[in-house]
């Protein structure tokens, strides 16, 4: 059965107000449309809906549990409308996005800080994920952004925009302080414990690669999850690690940890953005998109 929408709106009005005359004037309509309206349906759904009397009209059990329908979903469907006027005029409006320990602490933090100060009514959901896991989210549509790290290994339909740049340096804890002031080769790095992200992660597959140029195989003594847990490992004596400089910078200052060189040149990264451009954003997500890409 397929009753007009326009029917079950007016019904709304009618039963709210429990007259046909102020539904008619809610609806801007007239009597006679309203009247004609609810007859309409009542023959479409071969039920009485309204008892009619002097005193205004009253609501059969049939129209009861109508109106309990009709009603959810009418305010549901204004309440929809209100979300998306306010989406537009940019007082509220929702954006999910991912990223990692570097890209959060790196670039997304003053940006997301900027969004809330410009639209408080703004949500924002974070999802800590590293780039393969962002990615893959990004692909099955559960997120509308990624701000991760390279190397992201995303192709068409996706799209991958540098935001920053960033440099990782080698880091090792009191333990190891006789390599206070050394210079080392990679092929030194053999023969002392090495802390990196594991091998299912982008950074491990750039220090493979990296280590692989140079002619040596990447063995690691200790992986992690995530970026966040390389400091603490280093700083108990662990191993050495590599982590991003801007990471590392506070660890530095207070002499926890401290820079090892190296003769080999850690290639530069960067912090992207990722997104898909088959699917479209919310308006709260262009925002926030178009903070990243501010300087």
């Amino acid at each position: 059965m397929s009753v007009n929408y326009d029917y079950y709106r007016t019904f709304y009005f009618v039963a709210k107000s429990r007259s046909f005359s102020r539904a008619a004037e809610i609806m801007l309509s007239s009597q006679p449309n309203v009247t004609r309206a609810m007859n309409n349906l009542e023959q479409e759904l071969g039920c009485r809906l309204f008892v009619r009397s002097n005193r205004g009209i009253t609501l059969t059990p049939e129209g009861e549990k109508l109106f309990a329908h009709v009603s959810v979903a009418y305010e549901q469907l204004q309440a929809g409308e209100t979300e998306l006027a306010n989406n537009k005029s940019l007082q509220s409006g929702t954006v999910s996005i991912a990223a990692n320990e570097t890209a959060l602490h790196g670039i997304l933090l003053p940006k997301l800080r900027q969004l809330h100060k410009n639209y408080p009514g703004f949500r924002i959901r974070i999802a800590n994920y590293a780039t393969p896991q962002a990615i893959l989210a990004l692909k099955y549509g559960l997120l509308e952004l990624a701000v991760v790290t390279t190397p992201t290994g995303v192709r068409k339909p996706l799209r991958e925009v540098p935001l920053k740049p960033f440099q990782e340096i080698l880091i090792g804890g009191p333990e190891f302080s006789f390599l206070k002031g050394e210079t080392l080769c990679l092929k030194d790095l053999q023969s002392y414990p090495l802390i990196c992200l594991g091998a299912d992660t982008k950074t491990f597959e750039f220090y493979d690669r990296f280590f692989w140029e140079h002619g040596l195989a990447l063995h690691l003594d200790m992986e992690t999850a995530t970026t966040d847990q390389v400091l603490p490992l280093v700083k108990s004596g662990l191993g050495l690690g590599f982590l991003p400089e801007t990471l590392a910078a506070e660890a530095l200052e207070r002499k926890e940890v401290f820079q090892i060189h190296l003769k080999e040149s850690i290639p530069e990264r960067n912090i992207c953005l990722v997104k898909d451009t088959l699917r479209p954003l919310s308006i709260a997500a262009k925002e926030l998109e178009k903070l990243l890409r501010q300087p």
